[in-house]
């Protein structure tokens, strides 16, 4: 088998596999996410085909941001039952199947079915619990550092491929963006079926950063697997420390891609700038957000987690603000492109750090699903809510307006949370 025979290799070396797992898993979010931006830059080419309004097509964009979310927990427990690799290659089919039937659509219940539903519960089963999951199972060191990694490749992704996007929409029409969507979903599959492990178990070694190998845990009943999500959400919904985290996770969808991942494209537009240029202002945000999400991880090792969201949240609210009187203009834009970037989703590895130091490396995953759940009910308000805003009162600048005053807020909630909570054992309502 490839992935044995690579861990021998990389053993004699002092790698360990765990880097590997960690390629493959960055491909992985790196593509789902360059899939959920795609409609970022179809929504014109599908009103222009279809006649659609902006508030209709924000419909299937918010039922999949939604899905998106709530798959998220129960994408862990039917990791921890199937098994990761399983998992990842089935989300990617279902992925790769709802863009190759929107090449046949006709009418918008199609678009709510493929687009909303069937993508939604595909990217859904790879979303951020995927990083939280891989990095708790495959490293013991350095974790913060490695959700940092998989998080700016999730953010990345979905920024990234949107000049090109763009450009072979408005060269080829949308349904060519849809082939290029689908070629790096099998890209990625194969890449999955070749190095992808479910844990280090699976070949003898033991988590970075460790030196006994840890056995994988008891099998349960899929009745059981499934019903784990709804049992962990009863305990932890006891916890001040959840709705802290769900809510200011809300808000940060809010503020992130149901917002400028969504419209962003479309807003430029209303302001005179080219599809291809406005994706190009995104794909920079990417390049900022890349390493401005490492970075966060690896602050999130060393520093107070509960300081570091409140000063992503506020400097991320501020540039929200500035947004509407940047005069979107090239220098404007540059100056929100690098800010809002390096802020992007920097937020994910100190929120995954407290989850796993207050609730245990081993159910952060099944928590931090459903505080992600939050992040795509925020997403979901935003996508929907930012196009009835232009659809309604003929401009988005409202909807810019009302997410950087709640991410002022977050900020706030931020340092709400007890010290204690980062370093003290769960409490018992949480085990």
């Amino acid at each position: 088998m490839v992935s044995t025979v690579l861990a021998s290799t990389l053993a004699r070396r002092n790698i360990h596999y765990g880097w590997v797992v960690v390629a493959a898993t960055f491909l992985t979010m790196l593509v789902t996410a360059g899939a959920m931006g795609a409609p970022g830059v179809l929504i014109k080419p599908l009103q222009d085909e279809f006649g659609w309004e902006t508030s209709q097509i924000s419909s299937a964009l918010a039922i999949r941001l939604i899905l998106f979310g709530f798959m998220g927990p129960f994408a862990a427990a039917f990791m921890n039952y199937f098994g990761v690799r399983k998992v990842i290659v089935f989300a990617l089919a279902l992925i790769g199947a709802g863009f190759v039937g929107s090449l046949f659509m006709t009418t918008l219940w199609q678009l709510l079915l493929l687009w909303g539903i069937v993508v939604g519960f595909g990217t859904g089963l790879t979303a951020m619990v995927l990083a939280a999951t891989v990095s708790s199972r495959w490293f013991t060191k350095h974790r913060g550092l490695v959700v940092g990694m998989l998080s700016a490749s999730s953010a990345t992704g979905q920024l990234v491929f949107l000049p090109l996007m763009a450009e072979l929409t408005e060269r080829y029409g949308w349904r060519s963006t849809v082939f290029f969507v689908c070629a790096m979903i099998m890209v990625a599959a194969l890449a999955v079926l070749a190095f992808m492990r479910d844990r280090p178990a699976d070949l003898n070694l033991p988590s970075f950063g460790e030196t006994q190998v840890t056995p994988p845990p008891a099998s349960t009943s899929l009745g059981v697997a499934l019903m784990t999500p709804i049992t962990v959400l009863r305990e932890i919904s006891k916890t001040s420390t959840f709705w802290i985290l769900f809510a200011t996770f809300f808000i940060c969808g809010l503020s992130t891609n149901g917002l400028i991942q969504t419209h962003f494209v479309t807003l430029c537009g209303d302001f005179g700038i080219v599809p291809v240029a406005a994706a190009s202002v995104l794909a920079v945000m990417g390049i900022f957000d890349f390493f401005g999400t490492i970075g966060s991880g690896w602050l999130s090792d060393r520093f107070d987690n509960r300081w570091l969201l409140f000063w992503y949240y506020g400097l991320r609210g501020l540039s929200l603000l500035y947004l509407p009187f940047s005069d979107f203009s090239f220098y404007g834009l540059s100056i929100f492109a690098v800010f809002y970037g390096l802020d992007w989703i920097a937020t994910v590895p100190p929120t995954v750090k407290i989850a796993a130091d207050r609730f245990g490396p081993e159910k952060v995953g099944l928590v931090f699903g459903w505080v992600f759940a939050g992040h795509q009910l925020g997403a979901a308000t935003a996508a929907y809510g930012a196009g009835l805003s232009r659809t309604e009162l003929s401009s988005y600048l409202p909807a810019f307006f009302v997410a950087g005053a709640f991410c002022l807020l977050a900020s706030i909630l931020a340092i709400t949370l007890k010290k204690s909570g980062l370093s003290s054992p769960a409490p018992a309502a949480a085990h």
